[in-house]
């Protein structure tokens, strides 16, 4: 049977597989600060703004462990909550984020990797801050615990020693965390939101979720083994482009057996079937980088869409989008993202 494909039956078992135009959103950061690079941050002023955006709006923060357990027991999810996570974890996190959070009396989860923690490598949470955060109610979690990329095998590996290399960092880091803080949750968020196939069907036999850093909405459809994040920082962290995102749906897909993010071909090609009694095919619209790209559909539920020119950028990503029937003012939305391999 095709990889993929024991990858969508197997996130199909713990899903609802009928379209619902209800969808929770993840929020992912990294720094919390002035001083850090442009491209992972959000300011403290532009991170409290967000918040305030979304207490004035009335949306409900809620835990990331409450969301997952409703994707797992194939729950609706509500269209005004919204879970905040943060990747790596850096101290600003703690010295920044922390207080505003509290402020407003929102909880977060933090992925970080124990290893790096353990050596104290780059600005990063000492075990104490890990620990405070902790017994405030915060969730830490797995992010693998060395933070290697995972999706594909390194240059001259081969795949039995990649396997055993992932299958050992994530299980040591899920160890790690509960020697520290006495919890297990069997997730993990992919270093560099990178993740492939085989990744995925590694992660899924582990009995573990899989969370990505592609943007999207989470509900019907949603695989649980690349669960999507928007990422709110850098250029995402106005409120221009923050806002919208809190009114999007999670595009309701029915196989993902073309959609490896690992690729051969530049530009590669991405095949999807969706269900569409709530989404108009002729208003699907894929784009890469801003620029349109021409989508075949194969038949009324299946499509395929390649950029029209390689993909030059660090993070490659399609993104589709299409406006809801039942919910004006909602647009679907899907990432795709891609790792490219010789």
């Amino acid at each position: 049977m095709n990889l993929l494909r024991q990858l969508w039956l197997f996130a199909a078992s713990t899903a609802i597989v009928v379209p619902s135009a209800n969808a929770a959103i993840i929020l992912q950061y990294h720094h919390v600060a002035t001083d850090t690079p442009s491209t992972t941050s959000v300011t403290p002023q532009e991170f409290r703004t967000q918040l305030q955006y979304l207490k004035d709006h009335q949306y409900k923060v809620v835990s990331l462990e409450r969301l997952i357990n409703q994707l797992k027991a194939g729950e609706p999810l509500a269209d005004d909550e919204v879970a905040i996570t943060f990747d790596d974890g850096y101290a600003n996190v703690f010295t920044n984020a922390r207080p505003i959070l509290k402020e407003f009396g929102y909880t977060y989860t933090m992925f970080l990797g124990p290893a790096l923690i353990d050596r104290q490598e780059g600005p990063v949470l000492s075990w104490q801050q890990i620990k405070t955060m902790h017994d405030e109610g915060a969730i830490i979690a797995n992010h693998s615990s060395y933070h290697h990329r995972l999706a594909v095998p390194n240059a001259g590996e081969s795949q039995a020693k990649w396997r055993e290399r992932v299958k050992a960092d994530i299980l040591l880091a899920e160890q790690q965390l509960e020697e520290k803080l006495g919890v297990r949750r069997n997730w993990v968020a992919y270093p560099y939101g990178d993740f492939s196939a085989e990744l995925e069907k590694l992660v899924a036999e582990l009995g573990f979720i899989g969370i990505g850093q592609q943007s999207g909405a989470v509900g019907t459809g949603v695989s649980l083994t690349r669960i999507p994040r928007y990422p709110s920082s850098s250029q995402y962290a106005a409120i221009k482009h923050f806002a919208p995102k809190l009114k999007t749906l999670a595009l309701p897909v029915t196989d993902y057996s073309g959609a490896d993010p690992v690729s051969k071909q530049n530009p590669p090609l991405l095949k999807l079937s969706v269900d569409t009694k709530d989404v108009k095919p002729k208003a699907l619209n894929c784009f890469f980088n801003g620029e349109a790209i021409t989508l075949n559909w194969l038949d009324e539920d299946t499509f395929t869409a390649r950029a029209s020119k390689p993909l030059k950028l660090s993070h490659n990503r399609y993104n589709c989008t299409a406006p809801s029937r039942s919910k004006p003012g909602y647009f679907y939305w899907y990432s795709q993202p891609w790792v490219f391999v010789k």
